[in-house]
C-alpha cells in the first residue's frame, strides 16, 4: 500500500507544515526597535552576577550564576535549563523558582511525557535556529486554547515562556527557558527586548560551558534526582504510540487530525498542514470522538497522555 503524505514525513517531535512557522538557519531574527532602559543599580547587579558566570564557565555552578544573572538583568519568575539532543527526551540541568506544589506536573511529567507535545521541542527536533524566541513566536495558532497549554502552563501557574536556544554541536542544543505567570504578570516588552538584547552573550557563555563544564555536570546529575535521559530505544517506543494510537478504531487520517488538535492547531490550520478542507477536519474529527466515546479535546487529550505512559504499545484499542 502507498503511503500517505504524513507517513512519508512523519516521525516523532516533527509535523509536516511545521517549518515555515519557525526561524531556521539563514533566517534573520525579527527587528526589534523597543528600548529598555536599565537602571544604575541592576546594571551594576547584572555585570557583578555576570562575572560570577564568566568564572564559573568550567564548572558544575556556571548555569546557577547565569540563572541569577539574567534574573538580575529583569526578574524572572522561574527558570530551567535543559540539555536537548536529537532523538531523545530533554535532560534538565538546572532549575530554579519552581515553586514546590507544581514541580511534581512541571518536571517529573514534563520531562517524561509531556515535552512530547511541547512546541518549542518540536521545533528543536524541526531545526529551530539558535537565538531567542517568546511562546508567541513558535507555538501554532490555536495552542493557547489547546489542553496542553492549559495542563502544563495554566495548571502549573504559568502564561508563558521565552527560550534561549544555543547550539553546541550538530545533535546536541541547550535550551534555558524563562516562565513568568504565577504573579499574573506576563513578559512585557522592556524585559523582552533586554532578555533579545543580551542574547549574543548568553549564547557565547553557554557554548563555552558545553565545551568545559557540562560533562562534570552530567556526571552529577546522573548521581542526584534530576530526571535521568531515557533509553535509547525511547523514541522508536514513542513513535510506536504516536502511529498506534487508536487502533483499531482510528484511521490512519484521523490520528493525523488527532496529534495536529492536541499540539494547538486549529481546523484551519490542521486543513493547510493536511492540506485538506476545514470541513474535511471538522468531519474526521467529529468521527475520531464518536469512535474513542469522547466529547472534548481535554478528555483526547488525557486518553493519549495515557496511551503514552503504556510500556508497550499495542494495536488494542486506549479505552
Amino acid at each position: 500500500m502507498t503511503p500517505s503524505r504524513w507517513q512519508r514525513e512523519y516521525r516523532p517531535g516533527v509535523l509536516p507544515g511545521l517549518l515555515p512557522t519557525v526561524r531556521l538557519p539563514g533566517m534573520s531574527a525579527p527587528a526589534n526597535t523597543s528600548t529598555a532602559p536599565l537602571s544604575l543599580p541592576a546594571l551594576q547587579a547584572w555585570h557583578a552576577c555576570l562575572a560570577q558566570a564568566f568564572g564559573s564557565v568550567d564548572d558544575g555552578t556556571f548555569l546557577q550564576h547565569l540563572a541569577t544573572a539574567l534574573n538580575a538583568l529583569t526578574p524572572i519568575e522561574s527558570m530551567m535549563i535543559s540539555l536537548e539532543r536529537k532523538g531523545l527526551p530533554p535532560q534538565l540541568l538546572h532549575e530554579r523558582g519552581i515553586v514546590g506544589a507544581y514541580r511534581d506536573e512541571i518536571i517529573n511529567r514534563y520531562f517524561s511525557r509531556g515535552y512530547l507535545l511541547d512546541p518549542f521541542c518540536l521545533a528543536v527536533e524541526n531545526g529551530l535556529a539558535e537565538g531567542f524566541y517568546h511562546l508567541s513566536e513558535i507555538a501554532p495558532d490555536d495552542f493557547f486554547s489547546s489542553e496542553y497549554y492549559k495542563t502544563y502552563y495554566l495548571k502549573t501557574g504559568g502564561a508563558e515562556d521565552s527560550y534561549y536556544i544555543v547550539d553546541l554541536d550538530p545533535q546536541s542544543k541547550i535550551s534555558l527557558c524563562m516562565f513568568q505567570g504565577l504573579s499574573g504578570e506576563r513578559f512585557a516588552s522592556e524585559p523582552l527586548a533586554l532578555l533579545r538584547a543580551v542574547e549574543p552573550l548568553v549564547r557565547e557563555l553557554i557554548r563555552r560551558f558545553g565545551g568545559s563544564g557540562l560533562q562534570p555536570l552530567l556526571r552529577q546529575a546522573s548521581q542526584d534526582a534530576l530526571p535521568a535521559p531515557a533509553p535509547a530505544n525511547f523514541n522508536q517506543q514513542i513513535e510506536a504510540a504516536f502511529m498506534s494510537f487508536g487502533q483499531p478504531l482510528l484511521t490512519v487520517r484521523e490520528r493525523e487530525i488527532a496529534h495536529l488538535i492536541l499540539r494547538g492547531h486549529s481546523v484551519k490550520s490542521t486543513a493547510k498542514v493536511l492540506e485538506i478542507s476545514p470541513e474535511t477536519v471538522r468531519m474526521h474529527r467529529k468521527n475520531l470522538y464518536t469512535k474513542l466515546t469522547i466529547n472534548s479535546q481535554a478528555e483526547l487529550f488525557a486518553l493519549f497522555i495515557d496511551w503514552l505512559t503504556q510500556p508497550a504499545p499495542t494495536s488494542q484499542s486506549p479505552l
